[in-house]
């Protein structure tokens, strides 16, 4: 499992968790991310590209520290007050939680730190997300109109954005090639796999989504 902890930097600041977990609505959960508390944003997944595209996500803009926990994780349902329930998480996974977020919010340029049970194939890991971040971090408002419209993988469609931004196909490829929007999605697959092998032996994907409803929230 793969815990995604997002930290708000500037606390003092507008609350940004409650657009954030919308942003990362469409990820593939095992608990859906939604505000742990105020200027923090949670999630669980047991499939590594979606926590990679978490942290991704995250790191845009510069308004967030991430951890992400590697590990085995725990959930119970509490009933609660009004006829409300939460899940409470627990394990291994939710400890590294923890640690890679505290580490995180200390980190300078590129915060986003990985912790795992496997400390070496965690620091793997967090190097190549890091490479990432910077890369997300430093593209320009120009830029990230244009990749913003990009789907990976589909073909002639450069010529499509110019169309709806209303600027050549040049301009578009030009800024494709500064954003390092392909070397991103290149790369984003060897950032998963080597979170998928941070996870401890016997251990790794296949736990099944979760049916939480819109009324329950996560507690770990």
């Amino acid at each position: 499992m793969y815990v995604v902890s997002l930290d708000q930097r500037l606390r003092g600041a507008e609350d940004l968790a409650p657009a954030l977990a919308r942003r990362l609505g469409d990820l593939g959960t095992v608990v859906p991310f939604q505000c742990a508390r105020a200027h923090a944003v949670q999630g669980i997944t047991a499939d590594p590209a979606a926590a990679v595209a978490a942290a991704l996500a995250g790191l845009r803009g510069e308004a967030w520290s991430v951890g992400i926990g590697v590990g085995p994780v725990g959930l119970e349902t509490v009933a609660g007050a009004g006829g409300s329930t939460s899940l409470r998480a627990d394990g291994p996974g939710t400890v590294h939680a923890h640690r890679a977020a505290a580490a995180a919010a200390r980190t300078g340029r590129v915060p986003v730190c990985v912790a795992a049970e496997d400390a070496a194939a965690a620091a793997r890991a967090q190097s190549v997300l890091r490479l990432l971040g910077r890369i997300v971090a430093q593209r320009t408002a120009a830029e990230w109109r244009v990749v913003d419209l990009l789907v990976p993988g589909a073909r002639g469609q450069q010529k499509v954005v110019a169309g709806e931004l209303g600027i050549t196909p040049q301009a578009v490829s030009k800024a494709v090639a500064r954003a390092l929007w392909q070397e991103e999605w290149d790369a984003r697959p060897a950032a998963a796999r080597l979170l998928e092998l941070c996870e401890p032996p016997g251990t790794g994907p296949g736990a099944q989504a979760s049916t939480m409803k819109p009324s329950e929230s996560i507690h770990s």
